[in-house]
């Protein structure tokens, strides 16, 4: 007895051991995770401050120019290169530290310059750009600064040892030929102009002026045999002079005209505000995840918490090595990427909480769990990065910005929410703390353990064409009205001019006065709690521009912010979106079925189209501008909800893999996507709410700017939620079941051929 007595004490005193260090190794990882998300907190400050902002949350300016060569040619890549190049030379003056210049379509360059305070100087600058022509003595265009080489222009020195100007000829045939006929002219000179203005500009006017700083004509030369050699300028130029002359002919010397077609102008102000009320929604949006998944999941939410500082640490990380220009819609996009990321921890989650329930210990159930999720992870994020790189692609402006933003968050949920997430969890699993407190760690309760039961409790199916007549009445709806009253279109999408006032005391009936006496056309008034948005038909016109903003900061002491949009631009971005959202639903099509089957694909893009349509019925009903951030809206969605109906479909191949599906009849595969559907729609549910919980905080506290966007994303939310777990299995019921006939048709008039051929032979 005294012996048994001294084994149970020391077996008790073995486990008390043993329950001590395994507490004790607990609270040392415990104390690294806080550690780990104290230094992420102290980093993300300084790290978003040290990002560069975009004019929408500094102020700045924004213009699109049209492209097009002086002397009536085609437009080319190398031309459009070129001038992109000159741009930039020409923006180092203005001081602007990160400048954003990108190539749109093959044509056309968008300039934006965040933190210019004097836009007016910018402007000029840029539209500004010296072309250098070489004409006759009676300003017929000879050659074009085709015929120099790129940035040719170099400091030399004339016959006297004067400051002088050499340009580096490249077309050397065509300069030749040129020559040789100047030669045998009356007039035989060859006259170089810079920025030459044939309304005010004539040799025969200024050739005393020729090289002075009075005139554009910078030199004029006898030509007295045909040459083809490197062109010196000669005049009386200082070394300042020459040198400024140099840097303006390389800077400058290309074959195009720049025209303004659209722009648009913020005010520091308005981009201060606009940046405060974006980081408070953001900070309110991730409190609102966190909390929530420390409320699901208990412990295993506290390190998802983490994980989440750790991958917003990690984005801006992204953007700030790859020298990104951060935006609002870029913003927006890191806000819905922490409620999309999120998902890959919710996947994890409930596939662990799963084997719990199937009476496996923590350790195997967190091994098999990650390893089951993985893949279904993977086909998510890849359908959600085929649409952000064709949203890149395609896209223009603030779209390309938010599928710049889109693109790095799904690299780093892979790297974050995947990885680092499952090296923490394990962390803590080896342990053996958690074996006993699977409550504690993952919201697991005891009871339920060898319970789980595979008859569908319910006949979710049952309800799909519920919600069917109900998206079909919304689309009706949106259908008459978008009939009676059309689309509330925004500056994106209709020419003309955007007036947005930083002052809400003013009346409808002064600004209608205001703009009658501005001769405005007006299209619509809209006075908010912060701002009063004034749309006109108008395409303002740099003086016109100009002169608004002297009236309104005269008559009210209100800043000005104006977007101008031409017809150009406006048929252009509508082409894009078009284009844009028909090669994702391609994409995506392609995809599916190549990981899954066609059944599974067609299913998809029916519901993603039915996203689509609901988002558009929502802004037609609600009266919400359409502009290019809606497409952003659309797009995102687009991708978003291909991400659940995945994880669906996913679950209905993996339980069709346990039945004869052969032989399942219809009935038999409804009960397998009921199951399914019943197996999935936790996670649809968690994942759709962390998502909305930072869209919701970024419609209730964030810019008007995004306002569009966060009202399409909360609809396409809710319809995309909806849709994957009730609409595209019922698809797939419908389309399997099809498809299973058709087989079953063509196996009997198969059989029923065969028997008839045999009993011809047997005959014969």
């Amino acid at each position: 007895m005294k012996k048994d007595k001294e084994i149970k004490e020391k077996k008790i005193k073995k486990e008390r051991g043993h329950m001590a260090k395994e507490k004790k190794s607990m609270l040392l990882k415990t104390g690294l995770l806080v550690v780990i998300a104290v230094i992420v907190c102290f980093l993300i400050v300084p790290l978003f401050k040290s990002l560069n902002f975009g004019l929408d949350l500094q102020g700045g300016f924004e213009i699109l120019y049209e492209v097009s060569p002086i002397d009536g040619s085609k437009m080319t890549k190398d031309k459009l290169n070129a001038t992109y190049k000159s741009m930039l030379k020409r923006i180092d003056t203005l001081g602007v530290s990160e400048p954003e210049i990108t190539l749109e379509g093959n044509d056309k360059i968008r300039v934006k310059l965040a933190g210019v305070t004097n836009k007016d100087e910018a402007r000029e600058t840029l539209s500004t750009v010296a072309t250098l022509t070489f004409r006759d003595s009676e300003d017929n265009l000879l050659m074009s600064s085709d015929v120099l080489e790129a940035g040719g222009a170099r400091l030399t020195t004339d016959q006297n040892g004067r400051p002088a100007v050499s340009l580096a000829v490249k077309d050397k045939d065509t300069f030749y030929k040129v020559t040789n006929a100047v030669k045998d002219y009356e007039n035989n000179v060859i006259v170089i102009w810079l920025d030459y203005n044939e309304m005010t500009d004539s040799y025969a006017s200024e050739a005393s002026m020729c090289g002075t700083s009075e005139s554009n004509c910078i030199s004029a030369a006898t030509v007295s045999e045909g040459f083809a050699s490197d062109v010196i300028i000669q005049g009386n130029f200082t070394e300042e002079e020459a040198s400024n002359l140099v840097d303006l002919i390389n800077s400058g010397s290309l074959p195009a005209k720049l025209t303004e077609i659209s722009s648009k102008t913020v005010g520091a102000s308005f981009g201060d505000a606009t940046l405060t009320m974006t980081m408070y929604a953001g900070i309110a949006g991730v409190l609102a995840i966190i909390i929530l998944l420390i409320g699901i999941y208990n412990f295993a939410g506290i390190i998802s918490a983490v994980s989440i500082l750790l991958y917003t640490l990690l984005v801006f990380a992204a953007f700030w090595l790859i020298g990104g220009v951060l935006t609002l819609p870029g913003i927006a996009a890191l806000i819905l990427g922490i409620g999309m990321a999120v998902d890959a921890n919710v996947l994890t989650y409930s596939r662990i909480k799963e084997e719990l329930l199937k009476g496996r210990s923590l350790e195997t159930a967190f091994k098999n769990g990650s390893k089951a999720s993985f893949g279904t992870i993977l086909d998510a994020n890849l359908t959600t990065l085929l649409v952000a790189i064709i949203m890149f692609y395609l896209g223009e402006s603030s779209v390309k910005g938010f599928a710049t933003m889109l693109i790095i968050n799904i690299i780093v949920t892979m790297v974050t929410m995947v990885f680092i997430t499952r090296f923490l969890m394990k962390m803590f699993v080896k342990t053996k703390y958690f074996d006993n407190k699977l409550n504690f760690f993952i919201g697991v309760h005891e009871e339920n353990i060898n319970k789980t039961d595979k008859k569908p409790t319910y006949n979710y199916l049952g309800l799909s064409k519920f919600f069917a007549a109900f998206s079909l009445v919304v689309i009706l709806a949106s259908v008459v009205m978008f009939a009676f009253k059309g689309m509330n279109l925004g500056i994106d999408f209709q020419a003309g001019s955007d007036i947005t006032l930083a002052t809400t005391e003013v009346s409808e009936k002064d600004l209608r006065s205001d703009l009658k006496e501005l001769k405005l056309d007006e299209v619509s008034i809209d006075i908010t709690s912060s701002e009063t948005d004034i749309r006109v038909c108008d395409e303002l016109k740099e003086d016109e521009i100009n002169k608004v903003e002297s009236y309104f900061l005269d008559k009210y002491n209100a800043s000005v912010d104006i977007g101008v949009v031409s017809n150009a631009v406006k048929q252009d971005l509508i082409k894009n979106a078009i284009f844009s959202i028909v090669i994702s639903l391609i994409g995506i099509i392609l995809y599916i079925t190549f990981r899954f089957k066609f059944s599974y694909g067609i299913s998809s893009v029916i519901c993603l189209v039915h996203d689509a349509l609901m988002m558009v019925a929502s802004v037609i009903l609600l009266r919400v501008e359409v502009n290019s951030m809606f497409i952003a809206a659309v797009l995102a969605i687009i991708g978003y909800s291909i991400n659940n109906t995945i994880v669906v479909f996913d679950r209905v191949r993996e339980n069709l893999r346990k039945k004869d599906k052969e032989n399942l009849n219809k009935e038999e595969l409804k009960d397998v996507v009921n199951i399914s559907i019943k197996e999935t729609m936790s996670r649809s549910i968690y994942t759709s709410l962390t998502t909305l919980l930072p869209v919701i905080a970024l419609l209730v506290m964030g810019s008007r700017e995004i306002l569009t966007f966060n009202v399409a994303m909360i609809v396409g939310l809710i319809a995309g939620t909806y849709s994957s777990l009730l609409l595209a299995g019922w698809l797939y019921v419908f389309f399997a079941s099809k498809k299973k006939n058709n087989n079953k048709k063509k196996k009997v008039v198969k059989e029923v051929s065969e028997k008839t051929i045999k009993g011809v032979n047997d005959y014969e």
